[in-house]
C-alpha cells in the first residue's frame, strides 16, 4: 500500500483528495557550466555605498541603469525579474553581507518567484509551462561566486529545496512548480554539502507534511503506520507498532490516559537504527506524537485550537529524522520512541485528580488534562531507559506555552542535563538554520513536581516551561538528558526566509546533524 493509499477518511467515506506523502521538493543539482535557455539568478551583494550591481549588470549584457531602475536591492531574499532580448528574463536577489542564513532566504525567495512566475505563463499559454527550451521547462539556474564555500551553498540549497513547499488539500489540480535548480560552479568540493543539505530539506518537509495533515486523517494509528510504511523500504531502519491491548499489558499509563477519552485508540512506534559500525552512545529519542489535543476535560478556548493538528509536531520531527539518519548511514545507535495519543472529552476521558501509574511504576497525580504531553512522554522515556537501555535522551515536544510567552515562535528552548550537550544542540541548530536557547533546570523549583498523594504532579504552579522539564527529568534515569520544547517555532502564521505558513518541520534536521556530530566524535 503507497503512502498515498492511506489517506482515508476514519469514518471510511470516500476517500478524501490529499497531497502524496512526501512532497515532492526542488532538487538541486551541482553543474560546472550554466546550460541555455535556462533562466539564471545572478547574486547581488550589499556594498558600502549600496548594492554591488556591476557584476549582475555584465553577467546579463544589460546596463547598470537598468537594474537600477528595477530597484535592485542587496537585501537577502529580495528578488527583481531582468526583462531580456527575445522574451527571455533573468533574476537578481540580494544575499546581503553573504552570511549563510541570508543565502537561505534568498534561495527560498527565488523557488517562490519561480513558482509566480511559472503560474503566470502557465496562465498566458494555456497551462503549457516553458520557462526556455522544452527540455529546460521548469528549471532554474544560479551563479555562485568563486569565492562561495560549502556552508553558504548548503545554506542555499537548503532554502531553494523548502522556500516554496506547499501543502494543501484540494480537488484543483497541482499548479506548475519549480522542479530543478542547477547551482553553477566549478568546485565541485560543494556537491557533498548540497546533498546533506538535500537530506536536511527531506527531513524538513516529511515532518510539516505529518504536522499539517488534519486530524480527521490523523489519528494515533494513522501517524504510526504511515512513519512504519515510510520506514519500511530504507535499508537497516525496522519499525513496529505498539497497540493500545500492548500499551495496556506493559504498563503505559500515561499514554492510554491520554488517549482514554477518544474512539480512536493510541499507539506507540518504536523505530530502530542499529548499524553494525556504531560508534558512541545509543541514542534514544522520544517525540510527542498528539495527533489532536481538545485539552480533555480541562478544555482549551476554542480560539486557535484548529493548530492543535500540529500538536504531534515532535514527533514528526522525530520520525522524518530517523529516516534521514538511516539514508545517510550515520554510524550511531538510535531507538527512537513516538507515543501517539489524541486527547478528547468523553465519558472515558482522564480526570484532573486521578492518580496514573506510568511505564515502570512511578505515579503521577493529575492536576491538568491538558498537561497532556508530559504524560505520553514520561512512558516513553522510561521505556528508553529501561528497556532499550539507552545511553543519551533527547525528547522533542510542542510542550508548554510558557516556553512561547519566553522565547517567541521562532526560537525553540532547551533543557540539557549537561554543558556539552547543550553546546551540541545550539551549534547543529545554528549548523542547519534553527534557533536554539539554553534554558535553566532550576533546583529551587525540583520540589515543586513532588506529589502529595502520588510520586510526581503532573502539573504545580511555578514556571510552566521548567516545571514541565522537571516532571519529565524524574523518569529519565539519571541519564544523561536533553528536553527540547518547540512549542513556539514549530508552527508559523506567516512565511519568512525557507519556513511557510503552517507545521514548519522544526527541529527534524537539527536532529539530523545533531547524530552526525554524534558519528563524527
Amino acid at each position: 500500500m503507497s503512502a498515498a493509499s492511506r489517506f482515508g477518511r476514519r469514518d471510511g467515506a470516500e476517500n478524501s483528495v490529499l497531497p502524496v506523502i512526501p512532497t515532492s521538493l526542488v532538487e538541486v543539482d551541482v553543474v560546472r557550466r550554466s546550460r541555455d535557455g535556462v533562466p539564471t539568478a545572478v547574486p547581488v551583494f550589499g556594498g558600502g555605498s549600496g548594492p554591488e550591481l556591476a557584476d549582475a549588470a555584465e553577467q546579463f549584457d544589460v546596463d547598470v541603469a537598468l537594474l537600477e531602475s528595477l530597484r535592485a536591492t542587496a537585501s537577502a531574499g529580495e528578488v527583481r525579474t531582468v526583462p531580456l532580448p527575445e522574451g527571455r528574463f533573468g533574476w537578481v536577489v540580494g544575499v546581503g553581507s553573504g552570511e549563510p542564513q541570508q543565502w537561505r532566504t534568498a534561495g527560498a525567495a527565488l523557488a517562490r518567484a519561480a513558482r509566480e512566475r511559472l503560474g503566470e505563463t502557465g496562465e498566458r499559454e494555456g497551462d503549457t509551462v516553458d520557462l526556455g527550451d522544452p527540455s529546460d521547462a521548469e528549471y532554474l539556474q544560479i551563479r555562485i561566486p568563486a569565492e562561495a564555500d560549502p556552508e553558504i551553498v548548503s545554506a542555499l540549497a537548503l532554502g531553494l529545496s523548502l522556500g516554496d513547499y506547499r501543502f494543501r488539500v484540494t480537488a484543483e489540480p497541482a499548479p506548475p512548480r519549480l522542479r530543478k535548480a542547477l547551482l553553477v560552479t566549478e568546485d565541485e568540493s560543494v556537491a557533498a554539502a548540497v546533498r546533506r543539505a538535500g537530506e536536511w530539506a527531506a527531513a524538513t518537509a516529511l515532518a510539516r507534511d505529518l504536522a499539517n495533515a488534519p486530524s480527521n486523517v490523523k489519528d494515533p494509528a494513522w501517524l504510526t503506520g504511515l512513519a512504519a510504511e515510510l520506514a519500511e523500504p530504507v535499508p537497516g531502519l525496522t519499525a513496529t507498532v505498539r497497540d493500545e491491548k500492548w500499551l495496556a499489558e506493559n504498563g503505559f499509563g500515561g499514554v492510554l490516559a491520554v488517549g482514554g477519552g477518544s474512539a480512536s485508540p493510541p499507539r506507540l512506534l518504536e523505530l530502530s537504527w542499529q548499524p553494525a559500525d556504531a560508534t558512541g552512545p545509543h541514542l534514544g529519542l522520544i517525540g510527542k506524537g498528539i495527533t489532536f489535543d481538545t485539552g480533555g476535560i480541562s478544555l482549551k478556548p476554542a480560539e486557535g485550537m484548529h493548530l492543535m493538528r500540529t500538536d504531534m509536531a515532535g514527533g514528526a520531527a522525530v520520525i522524518a529524522a530517523m529516516l534521514s539518519i538511516a539514508r545517510l548511514e550515520l554510524p550511531v545507535r538510535v531507538t527512537a520512541l513516538v507515543p501517539s495519543a489524541e486527547n478528547h472529552v468523553s465519558g472515558s476521558a482522564y480526570r484532573p485528580g486521578d492518580v496514573v501509574r506510568h511505564y515502570g511504576g512511578k505515579t503521577t497525580e493529575v492536576s491538568n488534562t491538558d498537561a497532556e504531553g508530559r504524560m505520553v512522554m514520561a512512558d516513553a522515556l522510561a521505556y528508553a531507559a529501561s528497556h532499550h537501555r539507552a545511553d543519551l535522551l533527547v525528547d522533542v515536544a510542542t510542550l508548554t506555552g510558557a516556553m512561547k510567552v519566553a522565547l517567541g515562535l521562532r526560537t525553540a528552548g532547551f533543557f540539557a542535563t549537561e554543558p556539552d550537550l547543550s553546546e551540541r544542540v545550539r551549534a547543529a541548530g545554528e549548523r542547519v538554520g534553527e534557533a536554539y536557547w539554553p534554558m535553566p533546570l532550576l533546583e529551587d523549583h525540583a520540589d515543586a513536581v513532588r506529589g502529595e498523594f502520588a510520586d510526581v504532579k503532573q502539573g504545580p504552579k511555578g514556571p510552566g516551561a521548567v516545571t514541565a522539564a522537571l516532571f519529565l527529568r524524574e523518569f529519565t534515569d539519571g541519564l544523561p538528558w536533553v528536553h527540547l520544547d518547540i512549542a513556539g517555532p514549530a508552527r508559523a502564521d506567516k512565511n519568512y526566509a525557507e519556513v511557510v505558513s503552517g507545521g514548519t518541520g522544526f527541529a527534524a534536521r537539527s536532529l539530523v546533524e545533531f547524530v552526525a556530530d554524534l558519528a563524527d566524535r
